[in-house]
């Protein structure tokens, strides 16, 4: 079962090496794009904003207004995505670290590295980048969809500077 190609590739890609840290970011950036693919359409948010008189200013309605909308969507996806990279790598740094060292023919170039970088500080983490970012999402939805049942049933729950308001007057 032990293989002289498969071997080398397995011990590659266990966690803090780094061709696992690279495919990790390319992942978290692949997910991102894709997911704001998914959810955000351009041609359909310029067709809504002619169809109600909208418009942004010094650009033409229709598909230079889409073209728009996707190169914003774009440039905020990576800068989102780089945020999403920082998050899920300081876990990985701060248990285990990046082992840069084992780089072939570049490895002598991060001797001068921190020891904390290549190495970790050895914490006990309980929650992973990728966990961070599955909690955070879903903290996100949860308090989104309980403000729009609030606001469903004409309560100003979380809204700013707002109290939930009484069915009615107070009998006692």
């Amino acid at each position: 079962a032990h293989n002289r190609f498969v071997e080398p590739m397995i011990n590659a890609l266990k966690g803090g090496e780094p061709l696992y840290v690279l495919f990790y970011i390319l992942a978290i950036i692949f997910f991102a794009y894709f997911y704001v693919s998914i959810v955000f359409r351009p041609n359909d948010m310029a067709d809504n904003m002619r169809k109600y008189g909208g418009f942004i200013p010094g650009i033409r309605p229709g598909k230079r207004t889409a073209d728009f909308i996707n190169d914003v969507m774009t440039r905020i996806t990576f800068v989102g995505a780089l945020y999403l990279i920082v998050i899920s790598l300081i876990p990985m740094i701060l248990i285990g670290g990046i082992h840069m060292q084992n780089l072939p023919f570049i490895g002598g170039v991060f001797d001068r590295m921190p020891t904390w970088v290549t190495h970790g500080l050895g914490l006990n983490f309980y929650f992973g980048g990728t966990s961070l970012l599955i909690v955070v999402g879903v903290a996100m939805d949860t308090v989104k969809q309980v403000e729009s049942q609030l606001i469903m049933r004409h309560y100003e729950g979380f809204s700013r500077n707002a109290k939930l308001r009484s069915r009615g007057p107070r009998t006692w």
